[in-house]
């Protein structure tokens, strides 16, 4: 009868503890903003010592006078046509070669490695800084690029040759401008 009166005592604190209602636990949040703070911090040291390399770069080619843009690089003309003519613009095509050298010259891709380029300009996911710096050239024209990291590959690279945070020389010719006659406005 002792083990009956023990089982029947266990399932009735079985029962009853399963009939309450828990509080869910709300979770243990610890959200300072240190880390988002550190990470500012952080690209900004970056972003300041690329530029001190870039501006390194351009000490050294006291020959060509080179241009800050207005989205964080730099650029100069190797071939500059001074007649009027267009840029690329939304809803053109643009036919492009281009290399790719780190900031010690080195030659990461040549123009034979990346191809022909054939860019639907802004509806297609290039490089950033190439996908501003197109917009800037006329066709014929040939500019070399200092993009810092941020407007290269970034943090991630390119998986293959460039690495994480790797500003970027890129020397681009503009071969041609066409309208997208395939373009649904």
């Amino acid at each position: 009868m002792k083990i009956q009166n023990l089982f029947l005592f266990g399932a009735l604190i079985l029962l009853a503890s399963c009939s309450q209602q828990q509080q869910a636990r709300k979770p243990i949040s610890h959200t300072s903003g240190t880390f988002i703070k550190e990470s500012i911090e952080r690209n900004k040291i970056l972003i300041a010592d690329e530029e001190d390399l870039i501006a390194e770069v351009i000490k050294q080619d006291s020959l060509k006078s080179y241009i800050a843009s207005t989205k964080g690089y730099w650029y100069k003309y190797e071939t500059k046509i001074e007649e009027v003519s267009p840029s690329p613009k939304r809803g053109d095509i643009a036919f492009f070669d281009y290399e790719i050298k780190d900031l010690k010259n080195r030659i990461i891709y040549n123009m034979s490695e990346t191809k022909p380029q054939v860019y639907y300009v802004d509806k297609e996911n290039i490089m950033m800084g190439l996908r501003d710096g197109i917009k800037l050239m006329k066709k014929g024209e040939t500019v070399t690029f200092l993009f810092p990291s941020h407007m290269a590959y970034g943090y991630h690279g390119d998986d293959k040759k460039i690495g994480t945070n790797e500003p970027l020389i890129c020397t681009v010719s503009l071969k041609d401008i066409k309208l997208d006659t395939q373009a649904k406005n």
